[in-house]
């Protein structure tokens, strides 16, 4: 099993605050990680270091060379203005090539292709010629991710994505998840407060409090403090 993210004793923050203390944990090829914990508990900025896009104030990062080549899908929680985008389906999708594309003024057939495949495994192509901003929630969803698998199919980091999305909405998305994971073979790491929706499905638990206070599977921590507190809703979390 490939290693393809690694943190060693990681700090992360900004100027002279630490967010992120201490972190040691790894994200292996075909892992479902969940990463829980209170608002300020340092989720985002965890989020904003794999990514690259702010660098360790202390310890050791590792990316895997596959992944720094091919990139880290990335679905950010969604604003209003980004849910009233006026840009149909497809649009949305292939967009997530433009890295792969880059000054050419035009799509490639191979990323076309590329965007068809994805929307075809995200169960869009029907709706393909739709106007984004008039799709329910869980489409818009689907849509993103099938944006984001166009960017690279190795994995995909997922920030509170079913925020707003009514109960069906979020069970089809968590299968939909869950299949990408099992079948498709893509590395998935969902920062969530719905760890009830989430711990049967993920393989992994980080659960933050600028510390980890526990890094392991599901099973080890449902047996834990922290777990049992977070489970039952008396940690503070909504």
């Amino acid at each position: 099993m490939n290693t393809l993210i690694t943190c060693r004793h990681v700090d992360f923050g900004y100027e002279n605050h630490d967010a992120v203390i201490d972190l040691t944990m790894e994200v292996n090829e075909g892992d479902y990680l969940c990463v829980v914990g209170a608002n300020g508990s340092g989720k985002s900025t965890l989020v904003k270091g794999l990514l690259g896009l702010i660098k360790p104030m202390g310890g050791e990062l590792t990316v895997a060379e596959e992944l720094r080549r091919t990139g880290i899908g990335y679905l950010p929680q969604q604003t209003a203005a980004q849910r009233d985008f006026p840009a149909t389906v497809r649009e949305v999708v292939i967009s997530g090539t433009l890295n792969r594309r880059g000054n050419r003024p035009f799509y490639s057939a191979a990323e076309k292709r590329l965007a068809d495949s994805a929307m075809e495994k995200l169960g869009i192509t029907g709706i393909r010629n739709h106007c984004y901003r008039e799709l329910s929630g869980g489409q818009q969803q689907r849509v993103l991710i099938a944006r984001a698998l166009c960017a690279t199919s190795r994995m995909l980091i997922l920030d509170e994505p079913v925020t707003g999305l009514d109960p069906s909405a979020i069970q089809d998305f968590y299968r939909l998840i869950r299949r990408l994971n099992r079948e498709e073979g893509v590395t998935i790491l969902m920062v969530s407060h719905d760890v009830a929706g989430v711990i049967g499905q993920a393989n992994r638990i980080l659960h933050l409090q600028q510390r980890a206070l526990f890094f392991g599977t599901p099973d080890e921590y449902r047996r834990t403090e922290a777990g049992r507190r977070y489970l039952g809703g008396e940690d503070g979390c909504p």
